[in-house]
This record gives structure tokens, sequence and C-alpha cells, in this order.
């Protein structure tokens, strides 16, 4: 995966959907809005989540559900004060995937990506990234965890009300903060 040194690499226990409120959670930092690319089933998913928390902003809001291709770059609606920027690298459930994805249209924002469908599949520019996280079922072992890889300086301003279980400062201080038993089974298979 050639993962840089400032990010760490965590395997959270159930679905990349945990990840759909963690992200939010996390990344809002003091900030009330945040960049959601919604192009199928699982960013509506992460969208749904953030709404709990946050004004989120929708990048394609003409999309009418019709969910078969990517709108142009020029079509994309950012909001560049919101806290981040989140995406769903391949939607297996529509058949929606960036082939290749335009980091210049969000400039300075921290990228978040969905990968559970692409990840291990091909190389990642770490350098675009603050976050990617992806359930290891689709393409790493068995269902049950989920590989999330932080960039080191976005750890630590989770909210105070962030659940034990989305609270990715409690992860990176194990094991003296452990709070549960880590899914082994599907760690060890994964590698």
């Amino acid at each position: 995966m050639n993962v840089p040194k400032n990010f760490k690499i965590f395997f959270f226990q159930g679905g990349a959907s945990t990840q759909f409120s963690a992200v939010p959670y996390n990344l809002l930092r003091g900030k009330d809005k945040a960049n959601y690319f919604t192009t199928g089933a699982w960013s509506q998913g992460a969208i749904a989540e953030a709404k709990k928390l946050c004004t989120a902003v929708e990048v394609w809001p003409d999309s009418n559900n019709n969910f078969t291709t990517l709108p142009d770059v020029d079509k994309w609606n950012i909001d560049k004060d919101a806290a981040y920027f989140h995406y769903c690298d391949n939607e297996t459930i529509h058949g929606v995937e960036f082939q290749e994805f335009p980091y210049e249209a969000i400039g300075d924002l921290t990228l978040v990506c969905d990968m559970s469908s692409n990840f291990c599949t091909r190389p990642i520019n770490w350098d675009k990234y603050g976050v990617v996280y992806g359930g290891a079922q689709k393409d790493i072992g068995p269902a049950g965890a989920t590989i999330t890889v932080i960039r080191e300086d976005l750890i630590g301003h989770q909210r105070k009300d962030t659940p034990l279980i989305c609270d990715w400062q409690t992860f990176n201080k194990a094991p003296n903060t452990f709070h549960n038993t880590p899914v082994c089974w599907s760690i060890y298979v994964c590698g």
C-alpha cells in the first residue's frame, strides 16, 4: 500500500458504514459544514449520517438519484469553507467509479474517500488524502473489519460527544485505552 509514515493504519470493527459517522465526529473540528459527493447508495449512506451532525453540502445536488455517470467538474457545488470533502471512489451498486479523481477541484480541503471496493487494487496518491477507509470484505479479507488510514494531524480533534467506537484518538492511544476486543480473526486473515 506504500502508506507514508505520517499516516496511521487502523483496523476497526464493523463495516465501512461505521466510518460514515466517525468521519464527521472526528473531522468537523469546530466547523458546521462538510462536502459530500453523492454518486450512489454508499455515498447516500455517508451523507445521511453526516446530516445528523452538520450541514452536509451536496456536491452534486442535481443528480436526482440518477447515478449512471459523473458530472463534469465545473458542475460541482463545493463549499471551500467546509471541514472536508467526502466521496466514494467506486459505487458498486450503481456502477459509478472515478477513473481519476480531479484533486485540483477541491483545493486545500481535507479529502476523505470510501475505497471499500477498490482498496489495494491500485496505487493511492497519499499526498492528496486525509482519510481513506474500506470494508475488508470487498477486496482484502472477511467481513467484520474496516481498514481506515488517517493522516496523523487529523487525529485528536473529535467532538466531545463522539461515541467511543467512532473516536479515532481512543484507538490511536491503544493498547492503553482499548474499550473492546479487536476483531482478531478478520484482522489476521487480512494479513
